[in-house]
Order: structure tokens, then sequence, then C-alpha cells
């Protein structure tokens, strides 16, 4: 077939099927497949994050899977300047590039951009987390809000990391991180990708993701969280927010059964599905929906339109 210049981009949410479309695709154009699935990054989160095994990826050349220690905190940034080059490199190799995953900030800071946002000094952070531990996530949001309300407001609960980074960039720079993300341009231009999400009825995908958990406890989830535990890493290190490492650290510890965990992991696996799929929703909602069995030809009339 001729070749395509466009990057191929193929989100969705966990479980969908993203991966083993994604292979049949990048067998049938000579592509090569670059992750954009955050926890996929980690080497140590080879079974909790469903990173594809050897045998999966059928001899389809994978990138940036695995690359990364749990001891590291990968930004969105870092990614972007890892991935850049990489695709750069499968373009000029007369290859097609397939970037796949399940993280929309990703997709977004390839698509439209990523802020030249100063360093946060390592004293300003480290206040700012200590503030956190004192104070509470609800005192931190209203000292955010009353500085940069917009990040304020669309910080989802509970996420820590996005809230005290938003608030180290103002105390940093002495300005918002909303307006630092207004000021940016797209790493690939409007007309240099093209983007698809694989999509399914919830009760299938439900049915997928319990039947990929049961297979992770099978293959050993449980022990490599317990190897990835025994460092004794930051619990605040992105590795050690995979998950399912919440319930399966419980199973460990004696505090649930093996199918308690099994079950609330599935759960807690359901949840971030959904907030995938709400956010594919409504930051991509022109990109055509593919189900995961759809053909090769069908795929290849997307992407070539």
């Amino acid at each position: 077939m001729a070749r395509h210049r466009r990057i191929w981009l193929l989100g969705g949410p966990t479980a969908a099927g993203k991966s083993a479309l994604a292979v049949r695709l990048a067998r049938a154009c000579d592509g090569e497949i670059v992750n954009a699935d955050s926890m996929q990054l980690y080497a140590d989160l080879a079974i909790l994050s469903g990173r594809p095994t050897p045998a999966e990826r059928g001899g389809i050349a994978h990138h940036l899977f695995g690359v990364a220690d749990a001891a590291e905190a990968w930004s969105v940034g870092r990614w972007l300047a890892a991935a850049q080059p990489i695709v750069a490199d499968i373009q000029a190799r007369g290859r097609q590039p397939i970037v796949v995953g399940g993280t929309g900030l990703y997709f977004r800071a390839l698509t439209d951009g990523l802020a030249a946002i100063p360093a946060v000094p390592a004293t300003v952070r480290e206040r700012v987390q200590h503030d956190y531990d004192r104070q509470g996530e609800d005192q931190i949001r209203r000292r955010l809000a009353a500085v940069d309300p917009a990040a304020a407001a669309r910080i989802a609960p509970a996420d820590r990391q996005r809230l005290t980074r938003a608030l180290e960039v103002f105390e940093a720079s002495g300005r918002p991180l909303t307006d630092w993300q207004a000021d940016t341009r797209p790493a690939a231009p409007a007309d240099g990708w093209r983007g698809a999400v694989v999509d399914l009825e919830r009760a299938s995908l439900y049915a997928r993701i319990g039947a990929r958990l049961e297979g992770m406890a099978a293959a050993g989830a449980v022990d490599e969280v317990r190897r990835l535990l025994s460092r004794q890493l930051d619990p605040r290190l992105p590795a050690l927010k995979a998950l399912g490492l919440r319930s399966f650290a419980a199973e460990l510890a004696g505090a649930l059964t093996a199918a308690q965990a099994l079950e609330e992991a599935k759960r807690e696996t359901r949840r971030y599905a959904k907030r995938q799929m709400t956010w594919f929703a409504h930051q991509r909602p022109g990109w055509p929906r593919l189900a995961p069995d759809i053909t090769v030809e069908a795929a290849l009339e997307v992407y070539l339109a």
C-alpha cells in the first residue's frame, strides 16, 4: 500500500482492545507502535499495566513500553520529548507510526501542544507537598482556586498530583498553570495526524475488564506488587498509583482475601475506564469510533480518509 504521511493515533479505555487492533493495523501497513499509556511505560508493571506480551506484539516493533523504572516520575512533557523523535524516526524509515494508549493527556500534548512551563524548584515542590500533608486537599484546592480557578475547577477530587502541581507552578512562576497551558503550539501539525477511538458498549467493556483482571491475577499480579512494594519507593510516584496495586497490596497485608482484592481491583478499573470514556467523549468527539473487532480494511478506510 502507499505510504501514509500522517501519524495514526488510537485511543480508548483500558481493556477495550486497542493493542490487538493496533497490531493488526501495523501488520497491514508496515507500522510500528508507540506507547501512549502512562503506566505501560514502567518496567515494574508488566502485568498490572496490561503491557502487551511478546506473543501479543506479534513481531511488530513496539516503542516506549517498559522503558522507565518505577522510581522515576514520567510527566506528559517527558513522554512527549521521548515520543517525538521515535515517531520521526519511524516516518524517516518509510514506516507508519501508530500511537496507542488510553492516556488522554498524551494525545492532547501531541495534537494541541504542551506549555513550556519553567522547572519548579525542589524547595517549592517540597513546601507545597508539606502543606498538602498538613492542610489537606480542601485547603490546597481553596488556595489554588484563589490564583488559578480554572485549574481548581477541572482537577478531579483526590488527584493530589495535579492539584499540587498546579499550585507549585503558580508559586514558582507567579503565573497560573492555566495561562501557561493556553500558550502552546501543537507538537504535530493539524494535518499531520489522524485519530480514532476504540469504543464498545459499556457492559461488554466491563466484561473485558473482569476477564483481564482475572488473567492478571493468574499471571502473578500479586507477586509483581510484592516486588514493587519491597523497593519501599515514595507512594506518591506515578507507578505506585497503578490500577489494582492498592487492592493487591491489601491482599498481601492480609486486609483482603484474594477474591475481595480481585473484585476491588475490578471496581477501580471500571471507574477508571468510565473516566477515560468521558474524556474521549468530551475532548475528542470528532474522532471516529471503531469497534475492537473491526476489520483491518474498514479501519484503514478511517485512517486513510
